[in-house]
């Protein structure tokens, strides 16, 4: 099984849409805390689940499975290193037990975690999609 992870940021809603359909997502993630400010753009809570909808795509956020404010701000304005985020992020979803959130039984749905990160080395996405990876036999992570 695999599970997707893709952030918003460097694609335009086209090359977003293109990316998901290619890989066959039937499920969009949203793992972001902050996903209604201005800076979203076509990635707004209710946009995206609007547009989602039109592609087939189902679109469910879940701020559970972000980091909270004080972490993410604490990185943003560099008073906490990316190693001691990732060991704060850890210890905050071993109190959230994000397997709860996901249902990874149905094998014909294909999940995708959305964050805002173009890329995934320094996003939470990563590291949550490691934590499944850890926790669910067979799960193969693919950032898009």
């Amino acid at each position: 099984m695999k599970l997707f992870t893709i952030g918003t940021s460097g694609k335009n809603l086209r090359k977003f849409i293109e990316i998901l359909q290619y890989a066959g997502i039937d499920k969009l993630v949203d793992v972001r805390l902050n996903n209604t400010s201005q800076l979203a753009g076509y990635s707004k809570k209710d946009d995206l689940e609007y547009i989602m909808e039109l592609v087939g795509i189902k679109y469910v956020h879940i701020p559970k499975l972000a980091p909270t404010q004080e972490l993410l701000k604490g990185y943003k304005n560099k008073v906490i290193s990316w190693d001691e985020y990732e060991r704060l992020f850890g210890e905050i979803m071993k109190r959230r037990q994000p397997l709860q959130y996901i249902d990874f039984e149905d094998d014909n749905i294909s999940i995708c975690l959305l964050c805002s990160e173009e890329k995934p080395q320094f996003c939470h996405r990563r590291l949550l999609a490691e934590y499944f990876a850890n926790n669910i036999g067979e799960l193969e992570v693919v950032h898009l």
